[in-house]
């Protein structure tokens, strides 16, 4: 049997070993400690108030299974099994075979919410059949990072362990870009380097309780900027989008499932199929059986959500024969998602910056990002030449920067030196530091521009502003 090789990303960290590390609108603690990224939310705000997206309209003009899009394939010979839920379900939350039988066959009705085209994922099947190495990665927040269970037991490493279990002669190689409180927005602007980096054979996206919290067109565009990109990388991957859920139903699962559906990209819901089961079963189980707070698989939860996963695969196993492999063609892009394909993150290590000012790049992972740039002041003042300057070339432009619990700062932002808008990083009282996002300006074209980032305290008083990545796009 060959090796089962596993990447976990916290941040840009990468770990040779099995296994990953660990939504909504009341998260917990998103420290610069890693180990504090358990967040309980994927940010309640993941985009700011003065955030301006001109040009940014949400499409939906474009008809699911238009004619340039990806058509789903003839209904195949073999239905989805209810066998391996009904194993997840009997062994996680201990019900009798009778009962477990039962849950599985609810389930199942509800488990695609959108069946799209398998050609890319039975490839990638056939793949493993043939014994070669292939690469599954999982991209999401604090779900797919692991919070709720451990490296082990969280669903990512379950179900890639799974996938290496069913092609023993295979080498299944498994990264997991789990960040909590992020968002389509950041995980398409990180997806180059935490993800494509390892040319996947199939990527997983989990943004769906994550994405809730921004509410604005942008949420559909990064979405559908996110699928375009991972879809024209040159390993050809396969994507199964994941749609979650918090406990009283809230999820964006209808806004990306129109994007599935647009791209013909399988979606597997364990909102419809865990809520349903929930509100019907007879066996007395409630959503604290399956989390441990509002939004959070626990480790029976991540148990059922990876069993849904499989459950799938599997059913692509048992048709990869009955399946046309043809590469589908891709849908034509929405209004504004297109420029998302091209999205991009300038970390500190690579932004070069024409004058650094008052910002010092600081050894240490802040809410799942290296070596963040950071400007300090004991008595509010910074004095002359504080700005971090920048030149870049984009059509759009954005900061990821950190939210403090204690003594968060201001930054005035300036781009070709006209003034565009004061990041705020206070967040006292909040629930933990995390890393926000916000995209301050968004142009007809991509041309060059010049950042100037001016920090600024409160006279008196100390404070700080972190600045985690330039976005680009």
């Amino acid at each position: 049997m060959k090796k089962f090789v596993a990447v976990m990303l916290a941040g840009a960290m990468v770990l040779a070993m099995a296994g990953c590390s660990g939504g909504n609108s009341t998260p917990s603690s998103e420290s610069s400690s890693q180990a504090e990224a358990a967040s309980q939310a994927e940010a309640t705000s993941q985009t700011d108030t003065s955030q301006t997206d001109s040009g940014a309209q949400d499409d939906t003009s474009a008809e699911p299974g238009a004619e340039s899009g990806a058509e789903t394939g003839a209904s195949l010979p073999v239905a989805m099994k209810p066998d391996l839920l009904s194993q997840a379900v009997q062994s996680s939350l201990g019900l009798d075979q009778s009962a477990a039988d039962q849950a599985a066959q609810d389930m199942l009705p509800l488990l695609m919410y959108n069946e799209g085209n398998p050609a890319r994922i039975a490839k990638f099947i056939k793949k493993l059949q043939s014994g070669e190495e292939a690469t599954v990665a999982f991209l999401g927040g604090s779900i797919t990072q692991g919070t709720g269970a451990d490296g082990e037991t969280c669903y990512a490493a379950l179900t890639a362990k799974w996938i290496q279990e069913q092609f023993p002669d295979a080498k299944v190689n498994y990264v997991n870009a789990g960040i909590g409180a992020t968002g389509s927005y950041i995980g398409v602007h990180r997806c180059d380097e935490q993800v494509l980096s390892y040319d996947p054979d199939l990527v997983f996206i989990d943004f769906s309780v994550n994405d809730e919290s921004q509410n604005n067109a942008i949420n559909k565009l990064t979405y559908e900027g996110l699928i375009r990109k991972i879809w024209k990388h040159s390993t050809n991957p396969g994507i199964i989008c994941v749609a979650m859920t918090q406990d009283n139903g809230t999820s964006v699962q209808e806004c990306h499932g129109e994007v599935a559906e647009k791209y013909s990209v399988p979606m597997v819901s364990y909102h419809d199929a865990m809520l349903n089961f929930l509100n019907t079963n007879t066996s007395g189980k409630v959503w604290s059986d399956i989390s441990g707070d509002n939004i959070h698989p626990n480790t029976a939860g991540h148990a059922i959500l990876s069993a849904m996963l499989t459950t799938y695969l599997q059913y692509v196993i048992d048709n990869v024969d009955s399946i046309d492999d043809t590469d589908p063609q891709l849908a034509a892009p929405g209004d504004s998602g297109e420029k998302y394909e091209n999205a991009r993150m300038l970390t500190v290590e690579e932004a070069q910056p024409v004058s650094a000012g008052a910002f010092e790049k600081k050894s240490m992972n802040f809410g799942g990002f290296n070596d963040p740039w950071i400007a300090k002041t004991a008595d509010g003042s910074y004095g002359d030449d504080a700005a971090l300057v920048v030149e870049v070339e984009a059509q759009s432009i954005g900061f990821l920067y950190g939210k403090l619990t204690s003594k968060g700062g201001l930054a005035d932002i300036y781009i070709d030196d006209d003034f565009v808008t004061t990041l705020n990083a206070d967040f006292s009282g909040g629930w933990g530091n995390y890393v926000q996002f916000t995209e301050v300006k968004s142009f007809m074209s991509s041309g060059k521009h010049t950042l100037k980032i001016v920090p600024k305290g409160v006279p008196g008083e100390s404070s700080a502003f972190y600045i985690s990545a330039i976005t680009l796009a």
